[in-house]
């Protein structure tokens, strides 16, 4: 119980600390190089896509309006599955697609993840023990194929999107979502859809054998987040190009990912996600001005509530362009953006 609560209060000593530093990650040269960067990848067009999300409809339909005509593809996130494992796509979201006008040529993808609504009403994230289930056999698989199709089929979307998450974390379940990929290539090949499947930065890209067609997504985000104790950029200059040279080994077409938004930390250790527009809302309540990340391009904000210290990383437009002109000099033209919604800069990413 000491070194609980010494370490504790060492913790909460550190994070004070962090909170009181002064502008020392505002790195006045490594901002020039970032924007030299920037401007030397202006003219390398690349291809688009973002998500419109089931909880977020109304601010992220506002985002919409201001870049669809530049959009290649448009995720509607998403499908995810019932207390008896069966894969639905919520009301709401069903609703908004159906009545979306849509304003640009770009191709409309049913995002499927492994959430699962639970008979209490409760949300698993994320299972893969589920997973082990739907697609623990042939039959299983193709069960699971045939729900997805018809989801797609039935909705006029253009294109499917796989977004399972934490596969790699089990040898048994790697190995069925493997075999899943392969056969669903095959079948949306098939049905002419387009499939996109969506990997966190930490799959074993080396040493796994991806089947040559679907486009490979990789998300280059989480970094620090809620996960994290202390405050931090969603992504950072070196975590960005780890990535992206690991990415070499798979197949084309391939893309990244890249989060709007940031994180907020207090030092009553609450954290959450906030959108661009909430931490605008909280430098004018608060009267602060952020500085620039050098090494991140992100904002960061310091305000405190009596007694209780917050420290916010935001990414905004010039964040967004930072991180693009990364992937098009690593050769990368596809690249998505987590998500529409709060986001009152995102016209001025250059897309």
């Amino acid at each position: 119980m000491f070194f609980l609560k010494n370490g504790l209060k060492i913790l909460g000593m550190l994070w004070i600390a962090i909170f009181l530093a002064g502008c020392d990650y505002n790195d006045k040269q490594a901002n020039v190089e970032a924007r030299e960067l920037i401007t030397q990848q202006a003219d390398v067009k690349i291809q688009t896509t973002t998500w419109l999300t089931y909880w977020d409809l109304q601010d992220g339909a506002v985002d919409l309006k201001k870049i669809s005509p530049r959009l290649e593809a448009l995720a509607f996130f998403g499908a995810y599955f019932d207390k008896d494992q069966n894969v639905f796509i919520p009301k709401e979201l069903q609703l908004k697609h159906s009545g979306l006008k849509k304003s640009g040529n770009y191709t409309e993808y049913l995002t499927v993840v492994n959430d699962r609504l639970n008979a209490d009403g409760s949300t698993s994230m994320k299972n893969i023990e589920m997973l082990k289930t739907v697609l623990g056999t042939e039959k299983d698989r193709e069960h699971h194929i045939a729900a997805i199709m018809a989801l797609a089929k039935n909705g006029n979307y253009g294109g499917i999107e796989i977004d399972y998450e934490r596969v790699w974390k089990d040898a048994k379940t790697k190995e069925l979502f493997l075999k899943f990929i392969d056969r669903l290539y095959c079948e949306s090949r098939e049905q002419n859809l387009k499939l996109r499947i969506i990997l966190e930065p930490s799959t074993p890209f080396s040493t796994t054998n991806f089947v040559v067609g679907p486009e490979y997504v990789v998300m280059l985000y989480n970094l620090y987040g809620t996960h994290t104790i202390l405050p931090g950029p969603k992504a950072d200059t070196k975590f960005i190009k780890k990535t992206l040279a690991k990415m070499n080994t798979l197949p084309e077409p391939k893309a990244v990912a890249y989060s709007n938004g940031g994180c907020s930390w207090n030092t009553k250790g609450q954290r959450k996600f906030i959108t661009e527009k909430e931490a605008l809302e909280i430098i004018k309540k608060y009267k602060r001005v952020p500085v620039r990340d050098g090494d991140s391009q992100c904002l960061v904000l310091k305000y405190r509530k009596g007694i209780t210290f917050y420290s916010v990383w935001y990414a905004d437009a010039t964040t967004m362009n930072y991180w693009i002109s990364l992937a098009k000099e690593a050769g990368i033209q596809r690249v998505s953006l987590w998500r529409l919604g709060g986001n009152t800069s995102i016209e001025k990413v250059k897309l």
